[in-house]
């Protein structure tokens, strides 16, 4: 190869020396004083800068004949190109069926499970979000015209059964207050009079109907029978809640008129709680009052919270499709709060199915596959189906019969064999 290269270089100089000869006597006067300028610009340098110099060019002969070398030593060179002998089978019901002859698997990343039938109760995925349950909920609202003196509950106080929530003055609520107070004052001088009694009778009936305009009005029996011993009246009607929980919505100022009807305020329960889910209606035949349902939250991704369906909705929403489905739900850690989202997973029945670790199951779009050993170098890609026990278990109830050994995990891996042979 050296001889060749050589024989060439010199077939090109015998072709160029009339011309080198011919330029040689114009171009020997500006090289010689190039060549004296260039001696002469270097011989100005410091030792130090020509020693630079003398390693820059030293450095640039040796790239150059590296260079030289690397390009006659790599042409025409003969690459060799093993075949693996690696093949990828598909069958016309979508398996892949894959051999890895000579590839021993690792035991700690690729952990194959013998694959048994179980039953598994078969789940509903429901989203829906959680409300206060109101059939535990009151709305206070004012039985007569007035004016709010004072308000003693905002909006998320806690309330006791009879703590005071406003204060309203009413004049109906007064005049109330003297009819009962001249009728119970009625009553005692009859009672006294054994001539009479009589009367005594009817003025009974008139001193509870006092009463029950007073409780009408929003009264308590406390108040009645404050008015009763003491004999004075109050000017100011107090309104107390009607149950153990918080104020939801305060709807009223300090100083403002309300009107009788007016809602003053609206309470409710916090420790009972609906959950209100969407079913579609393909799958309103699974649905039973009932059911027992396992509510998963953002904010406790750990925790499961039991429900179970009280109603179902009678109609179907025509905009979305979805059917109503509602569930009791009691919040007795007071972790949960109102109009937070929630995932549910209504049991609709019982099925037979393999259980396999999600890390079993390669999604491929809409699709999912477990891959089998079917020998000691031939795997297969199957196409399986079925559901989410939850977040580390899938239930395949199609595609994977019992006693077949399932890659529980490094199925990801293993799938990116089969992904590279197909293509």
């Amino acid at each position: 190869m050296i001889d060749k290269i050589m024989a060439f270089l010199k077939r090109v100089f015998e072709k160029a020396k009339p011309m080198l000869h011919q330029g040689a006597h114009q171009s020997a006067h500006h090289a010689k004083g190039a060549a004296i300028g260039l001696a002469g610009l270097y011989w100005n340098l410091s030792p130090t800068n020509r020693y630079r110099v003398r390693l820059a060019a030293f450095a640039f002969a040796i790239l150059s004949i590296g260079i030289v070398v690397g390009r006659v030593t790599n042409v025409n060179r003969v690459v060799k190109i093993e075949n693996s002998g690696k093949g990828l089978k598909v069958e016309s019901s979508g398996v892949l069926e894959l051999k890895l002859p000579g590839v021993q698997l690792n035991p700690e990343i690729y952990v194959f499970q013998t694959a048994e039938k179980v039953q598994v109760p078969v789940n509903l995925k429901v989203p829906g979000r959680l409300a206060f349950n109101a059939e535990k909920s009151k709305v206070l609202s004012a039985r007569a015209p007035g004016r709010v003196e004072r308000i003693y509950a905002f909006d998320g106080a806690l309330v006791e059964v009879g703590s005071p929530i406003v204060e309203l003055y009413s004049p109906e609520y007064l005049s109330a207050q003297q009819e009962y107070l001249l009728s119970s004052k009625t009553a005692k001088v009859l009672e006294s009079n054994k001539t009479m009694s009589d009367l005594l009778g009817d003025a009974r009936i008139t001193q509870e109907a006092a009463a029950n305009r007073m409780r009408n009005l929003g009264a308590g029996d406390g108040d009645i029978k404050s008015i009763e011993a003491t004999g004075k009246t109050t000017s100011n009607l107090v309104m107390r809640s009607p149950l153990k929980g918080v104020v939801i919505k305060r709807n009223v100022e300090p100083g403002s008129a309300v009107s009788s009807g007016d809602v003053i305020a609206t309470l409710a329960d916090p420790k009972q709680l609906w959950f209100l889910g969407n079913v579609f209606e393909q799958d309103f035949k699974m649905i039973k009052q009932g059911q027992k349902m396992v509510l998963h939250l953002e904010a406790y991704p750990d925790k499961e919270f039991v429900a179970y369906a009280n109603y179902i909705a009678p109609t179907i929403d025509p905009q979305t499709r979805a059917l109503l489905i509602r569930a009791d739900l009691e919040n007795t850690d007071n972790l949960l709060r109102p109009d937070m989202y929630a995932s549910g997973l209504l049991t609709t029945g019982i099925a037979d199915a393999v259980v396999v670790p999600q890390s079993a199951i390669v999604r491929v779009r809409e699709n999912r596959f477990a891959i089998i050993k079917v020998g000691d170098e031939t795997f297969r890609r199957v196409p399986v189906k079925g559901y989410d026990l939850n977040s580390k278990s899938f239930a395949i109830t199609e595609g994977v019969e019992p006693g077949w050994k399932v890659l529980a995990e490094g199925a990801v891996l293993l799938n990116d064999r089969f992904a590279k042979q197909e293509d």
